[in-house]
């Protein structure tokens, strides 16, 4: 069965959100501090972010692309079948197990953040 919409669905890349703040941050010459004073987000967000451990709301990923010139849609990429990430959690230690489950946690909040905001700017 061929699902159209399935196709078409993307999710935000943390590995390309935090390569671009990364980078776009030290391009500009620009510290974990500084960012934070300009955008309002906590340092200490700023320092997890680019560790992989904090997605960012709507409203900071907004501010960080504006202050750093980025566009927020050329960090989603395609949505990939979970299958093989199921397959493989059979192999993981408890510890990477956790890791995976609070990432995927943090995807879905995410996803719904995009999709609550979507719905009101209709």
């Amino acid at each position: 069965m061929h699902m159209k919409g399935e196709d078409a669905m993307k999710r935000l890349s943390q590995d390309k959100m935090v390569a671009v703040v990364k980078e776009l941050r030290k391009a500009k010459n620009l510290t974990q501090e500084e960012v934070s004073a300009m955008t309002g987000i906590n340092r200490q967000m700023i320092g997890r972010l680019e560790n992989k451990e904090y997605i960012p709301s709507i409203a900071q990923l907004e501010k960080l692309a504006e202050l750093l010139g980025f566009d927020i849609t050329d960090l989603f990429e395609e949505r990939t079948p979970l299958m093989f990430t199921a397959f493989r959690s059979s192999g993981m230690s408890e510890e990477e197990q956790k890791g995976v489950n609070r990432m995927f946690e943090m995807m879905l909040a995410s996803k719904q953040q995009l999709l609550l905001r979507k719905a009101m700017t209709k």
